[in-house]
Formats: C-alpha cells, sequence, structure tokens
C-alpha cells in the first residue's frame, strides 16, 4: 500500500513531532504544579531522562505517546500500514529501552510511574490525575500506575 503523502510531506510531517515538552507532558506538568508538586525536567543524568522529575519523593514520571512506545490493547497505538519492519522494529527498541532504564531508576531508588497519552484524554484525564498525585506522595513501594 502507497503512502497518501509525498515523501516531502511525510518527512515535513515527522519533522515537527517533538520530543519534549509534548501536549501531554505539559497537561501532566501544569495540574502537578498546581497541585503545589515542584518539579525539574528531563534530567541528563538519570536513565532515560524522565520527562518529570521529583527529587522530593524521588519519583520519576515519563509521559508516553501510545504510538512510539507500544502501548499494547490501546486504540491509539495502530501498526503502521507501510513500512510496518522498519517501525515495529523502532517501536520494539523504545519498548525496551523504556524497560531498561525503568530497572536502572528503580534499581538507583527512584520510584517510576510512567503515563500513557491515552490516559490523559479528556474522558479519563481528572482520573489520571488525581490517581498520579496520589501514587508521587503516597509511601514509596505505591505502585498503583507505575508499569
Amino acid at each position: 500500500m502507497a503512502d497518501v503523502h509525498s515523501t516531502a510531506t511525510r518527512s515535513y510531517n515527522m519533522s515537527q513531532i517533538k520530543g519534549k515538552d509534548t501536549k501531554p507532558e505539559l497537561v501532566v506538568r501544569q495540574y502537578l504544579h498546581g497541585q503545589g508538586l515542584r518539579f525539574r525536567l528531563h534530567q541528563k543524568e538519570l536513565p532515560g531522562k524522565p520527562d518529570i522529575v521529583l527529587p522530593r519523593y524521588r519519583t520519576a514520571v515519563f509521559v508516553h505517546g501510545c504510538f512510539w512506545h507500544g502501548h499494547e490493547g490501546c486504540r491509539y497505538f495502530v501498526t503502521p500500514k507501510t513500512r510496518t519492519d522498519f517501525w515495529m522494529n523502532k517501536i520494539g527498541r523504545n519498548v525496551a529501552n523504556d524497560l531498561k532504564q525503568q530497572a536502572e531508576l528503580a534499581t538507583l531508588g527512584w520510584k517510576v510511574v510512567t503515563i500513557w497519552e491515552c490516559e490523559l484524554k479528556t474522558h479519563r484525564r481528572q482520573e489520571t490525575l488525581a490517581a498520579l498525585v496520589d501514587n508521587i506522595t503516597g509511601p514509596p513501594d505505591s505502585a498503583a500506575l507505575a508499569t
């Protein structure tokens, strides 16, 4: 099946996809700040450069896009119809890197929380964000959202 866009158009579209400061990430940051939680962004010295780091709670938060991180069972993760092998290998590497980085953070004593893009859709947002704050401020072994 041929791509519906020209090579130049597809290249431009892909170049506009951001790696940080995405809309879902901004939603989480704004909510956490509104709850009085202070954080750092994209800490280079931590494995995986977590999107949000709350040093006081020793918690690292990753805000993952469902497509880019292969969210199993999610309606927003759809196998591409063109260049399927390339995309599945790329997403597979992303998933493997995510698991490795989460394990490294846990070994260093960090609580790791992953928020998926689909969990921040309007109908689930408030519930997800409230659970996130509970998870962050709760006891260190609280892993309700950690995946």
